[in-house]
């Protein structure tokens, strides 16, 4: 018999991330202006950001997910407890995740779906959340990136990409790809990395990054051009 998995309404999802991170932030014991500090953002952004006046950008939510010791896929769609930080070194291994569902369907009406202020809308292809996988469709809409021109994102984990529709521009620290549909590219996380909708058609492209808590990286961020030592014109 097919496995029915609970339901989360795609048009809850935004007015629900700011709620979200403001509940994950308090469960870490973290200040609003201490927050504010480690991500370089005001406390009047952090605050519309939790009020749900003010979308993220991806590089913010990134940075967000990483500040809190969490995965950007539970941030935008988990709806279970907050799930626990991440244990100090030395201290014992969290339990594995309980297994995955043998089967299930989702179907396209039922996607959890949020659109970022940088342009881009990220929905979710799989109820079931697994602490190590994030399954994605991003869509780029003209002028559409992970974040501004000179702003990179690193992170734990590693990345595989296959673009759909469009053209989209990725650059992965020093080198620079444009990839059209049916293209698939496969990075680093932890490589500085920007992705860029540079034309004048919507790019549509399946995401999934694997292993986002497998071993710790010396320092989840968003890092700026110079920092990455890319340089593109």
């Amino acid at each position: 018999m097919l496995e029915r998995l609970p339901v989360e309404n795609p048009a809850d999802a935004p007015a629900a991330l700011g709620p979200r991170l403001r509940a994950i932030r308090l469960a870490r014991g973290i200040g609003l202006r201490e927050l504010a500090r480690r991500l370089e953002l005001s406390p009047s952004s952090i605050s519309q950001i939790e009020t749900g006046k003010m979308q993220p950008s991806v590089r913010t939510l990134y940075a967000f997910a990483e500040e809190l010791g969490v995965t950007v896929d539970e941030v935008l769609f988990a709806s279970g407890p907050v799930a626990p930080s991440a244990p100090p070194p030395g201290a014992e291994p969290a339990a594995p995740p309980s297994p995955g569902p043998g089967l299930a369907v989702q179907r396209a009406v039922d996607r959890p779906a949020i659109t970022l202020n940088s342009g881009v809308t990220w929905e979710r292809l799989m109820f079931w959340a697994d602490e190590d996988v994030e399954f994605i469709e991003a869509t780029y809409e003209p002028g559409g990136a992970s974040g501004p021109p000179d702003g990179f994102v690193r992170h734990n984990g590693h990345e595989f990409g296959c673009v759909l529709e469009g053209t989209l521009r990725v650059v992965v620290g020093f080198d620079e790809f444009v990839l059209g549909p049916g293209d698939v590219i496969t990075f680093p996380s932890s490589t500085p990395h920007r992705l860029s909708n540079d034309g004048t058609d919507t790019v549509r492209a399946i995401w999934v990054v694997r292993g986002r808590r497998s071993g710790p990286l010396a320092q989840e961020s968003t890092v700026d051009n110079a920092a990455a030592h890319v340089q593109h014109h």
